[in-house]
């Protein structure tokens, strides 16, 4: 190989290393919601999860449990809501919130959870969508806004809740035939919850705190 061909060959691969260098730093820099993103975000992730509380689980939802419940509607919630979204998911067009202006990378934040070890994919359970997606609020309710997670940890199993605003959304992890698992409840009826484990407050070891998807603003 010449000289020539040697300067050549090694400007094309400082080209090819500073293009995947770009794309590495594009990807890791895209910007989280902005405040009004997050409430608009909010809005639609809480309207979609009130859908499957009213209308049952929609057939696009897979895995349904605690943790699907949260992928399922921050995944919907960041798609475009148009006429074909519409009827794929049986939505009426009355009463929505207003579309979410986001740019392509900021949609596949739900396509993207962190899973630990640098990997990324549309899969993480519970644990894993707090531990590497979530940032930590507290543990006091008041500064819950809606959309915001309840995680609870029982040492053998770890359980995500949603609130809503007026009250608490989740699903039971199970389904079957006569039920699918969604369940709603006031925080009233919660704070009064016979199995203390599950009771959303300070003195309760295992309620962990409140926390909010990592993509929105804090």
């Amino acid at each position: 190989m010449t000289s020539t061909a040697v300067r050549l060959h090694a400007l094309f691969l400082l080209g090819v290393m500073l293009l995947f260098n770009w794309q590495v730093r594009a990807e890791v820099t895209v910007p989280p919601l902005d405040p009004e993103q997050s409430s608009v975000f909010r809005a639609w992730f809480v309207r979609i999860a009130e859908e499957q509380l009213n209308q049952g689980p929609s057939a696009h939802w897979y895995q349904q449990d605690c943790a699907g419940l949260v992928r399922f509607a921050a995944n919907e919630s960041l798609k475009v809501h148009n006429s074909k979204w519409l009827r794929a998911t049986g939505l009426s067009n009355r009463y929505l919130p207003p579309e979410l202006a986001i740019s392509p990378q900021q949609r596949q934040f739900a396509q993207r959870w962190q899973q630990g070890g640098g990997k990324q994919g549309p899969y993480v359970d519970a644990i894993k969508l707090i531990q590497f997606n979530s940032q930590l609020l507290g543990r006091n309710l008041n500064q819950a806004q809606p959309g915001d997670l309840l995680f609870f940890d029982q040492g053998d199993e770890q359980h995500l809740m949603i609130w809503m605003g007026r009250y608490i959304a989740y699903h039971t992890g199970t389904t079957t035939p006569t039920d699918n698992g969604m369940r709603a409840v006031s925080m009233q009826q919660l704070m009064k919850w016979k199995d203390t484990r599950w009771i959303p407050d300070e003195s309760n070891p295992n309620f962990i705190g409140i926390y909010r998807l990592g993509f929105l603003s804090r």
